[in-house]
């Protein structure tokens, strides 16, 4: 057996399962050893089965030796998002009214994932339907922090986000809304890229004209993400959004410099939120990190006085329109802050939705003219450190309270309403220890660069 171990890159990890150095089969073993050590605790991966996952990787095997030309993720342990609809495999959107569902086809992003190898077993925690940025439902229970389970993973990639960070898993999948990457990926000290619209396309959706949720991938670091990317980016004639860029185009290796950058760095965005205090140091020594390292940065922002209504307007809208007649079937059913935002969708009116839309495109127009002076905006993932597992959501930052559950998630979701692709990548952590990261946001379409951009932080935060 190679000397690899599950806090491997999963690039070696892929090498190696590609060089006969070891086999899928003995790969697969060690990741379940780390899940029956931590998962107990963690609940960060559900729907597990091990007997699948066993004839799968001795499938991987096989078709290796037999074919000897691998895809790029071969023999790699996966565990799909729950809100990503696997075939054969239980998917429950982290609700007791899909507690027994089994779809029969792949959706979109499985299926390419699927095609490159990995051998599937299970499936990762969400919240409920995946709404909110803590992960719990009452299927599977509550997804702890891996650096401290007292705390938020996350969400609603949480799941997702601490499987990786514990070594449960190499790479992990999700979605991104209002944070849904990013926020976990910050919380649990990994790697999140929310891509640009059409990025990475889905299929099937109730809505492929709907633009503010993506799907997009989670990696222990820069590298490993641009794996995963390479293989979930590409064009495909089922999703009309899709950017046609292939996913080749992302694949690692991935290197990059800050010297030289405009870099635009901003702690709250001209006061449109408020920070913990933990976490704006972090930023701060963040944005002084790549001044030292030949970047000139400005304190300096877009101007988005329009977004908190855009993002409230099109959530609520986008819930209703797919959550709302199954809310009135069965008004028990969810968790009370789901279902009022589902409901606040009833109050809207075209002319509300137009509003929103109009504005995002002010918005999308205002960045495009703020990449003209800057290469790179950098701000705070989240405004405050994983929170205690048992809260729902930070009822107060600094003092000031939070009056609605969507005010402690608008550095995530103000970013969301611009169109532009932001990396959140670990910035460092608190005196207590807890994770915090920082956005890297660029131009719509820049991901390759974004990436480059990317590795250089990590290199320079890590020398």
């Amino acid at each position: 057996m190679s000397d690899l171990s599950v806090d491997s890159t999963a690039r070696e990890m892929a090498a190696a399962v590609r060089e006969r150095r070891i086999s899928a089969r003995e790969l697969l073993e060690l990741h379940l050893a780390r899940i029956a050590e931590r998962n107990g605790t963690l609940n960060a991966i559900v729907s597990l089965d091990e007997g699948r996952a066993r004839a799968g990787a001795a499938a991987a095997d096989e078709w290796l030796a037999r074919r000897g030309e691998p895809g790029a993720l071969h023999g790699l342990p996966f565990a799909f998002k729950d809100t990503h609809a696997v075939a054969g495999w239980r998917t429950t959107y982290g609700s007791p009214l899909l507690a027994d569902h089994v779809p029969d086809a792949d959706e979109l992003v499985v299926e390419r994932v699927r095609r490159a190898g990995v051998v599937v077993i299970g499936k990762t925690n969400v919240p409920e339907f995946a709404a909110g940025s803590h992960t719990f439902n009452p299927v599977f229970g509550t997804t702890r922090n891996p650096v401290d389970p007292t705390r938020s993973a996350g969400g609603s990639s949480g799941g997702a986000a601490a499987a990786l960070a514990s070594g449960m898993v190499p790479l992990a999948d999700g979605s991104d809304m209002g944070g849904s990457l990013r926020n976990p990926a910050a919380f649990c000290g990994v790697v999140g890229l929310r891509p640009s619209l059409g990025r990475v396309p889905e299929w099937p959706l109730y809505n492929q004209w709907e633009t503010t949720s993506v799907a997009g991938p989670l990696a222990r670091n820069v590298g490993d993400l641009a794996l995963l990317l390479s293989v979930q980016a590409g064009p495909d004639p089922r999703a009309p959004q899709a950017l046609g860029d292939p996913g080749s185009t992302f694949a690692p290796p991935v290197s990059g410099t800050l010297a030289g950058l405009r870099v635009a760095w901003s702690l709250d965005l001209g006061g449109a939120f408020e920070v913990d205090h933990e976490v704006a140091a972090l930023v701060e020594q963040a944005g002084r990190l790549i001044a030292r390292h030949g970047a000139r940065v400005f304190s300096a922002w877009p101007d988005l006085p329009e977004a908190d209504d855009t993002f409230r307007t099109l959530r609520a809208w986008h819930l209703h329109a797919k959550l709302g007649d199954l809310l009135a079937a069965h008004p028990d059913a969810f968790k009370q802050s789901l279902a009022d935002n589902v409901r606040l969708g009833e109050t809207l009116s075209g002319a509300d939705v137009a509003r929103a839309y109009t504005q995002r495109t002010a918005l999308s127009e205002r960045m495009r003219e703020f990449f003209g002076s800057y290469d790179l905006l950098v701000l705070p993932v989240t405004q405050v450190p994983p929170f205690p597992a048992e809260q729902e959501w930070p009822t107060e930052i600094n003092g000031r309270p939070m009056t609605t559950y969507l005010d402690w998630m608008r550095s995530n979701y103000l970013i969301t309403v611009t169109g532009c692709p932001s990396l959140a990548v670990p910035a460092g952590r608190t005196p207590g220890g807890l994770p915090v990261g920082v956005q890297l946001v660029g131009p719509h379409g820049s991901e390759r660069r974004l990436l480059e951009i990317g590795a250089a932080f990590e290199a320079a935060r890590d020398a």
